[in-house]
């Protein structure tokens, strides 16, 4: 097996990095009180881990707070909003703070 046919059977195997982002991004990011909650559910184990980001624009810099919980749901939309509620929640407590 020659060194091309060993990375597209990783690629496969694995996906690249690019496919990934592509997966994510069929969730439309959802606009809270000023800042945009994106969903990016991760599969782990047959699950989908709760997983995504908190943005919010300060001028021409965008601040982003990225977080994984250790829930699991058996589907990606139940995950998505299982995070975007999470979010809204953190975003309710902690405000700009999230950032620093």
């Amino acid at each position: 097996m020659g060194p091309q046919m060993l990375g597209k059977m990783f690629k496969s195997l694995f996906g690249s990095s690019g496919e990934g982002k592509k997966a994510a991004s069929k969730i439309p990011p959802v606009d809270y009180d000023g800042y945009r909650i994106v969903a990016e559910p991760q599969p782990t184990n047959g699950q989908w881990q709760v997983s995504g980001r908190i943005e919010k624009d300060f001028g021409e810099t965008v601040k982003s707070h990225s977080f994984i919980r250790a829930d699991t749901l058996p589907d990606e939309q139940g995950a998505a909003n299982e995070m975007i509620r999470k979010a809204k929640m953190m975003i309710d407590q902690q405000g700009d703070s999230i950032f620093d």
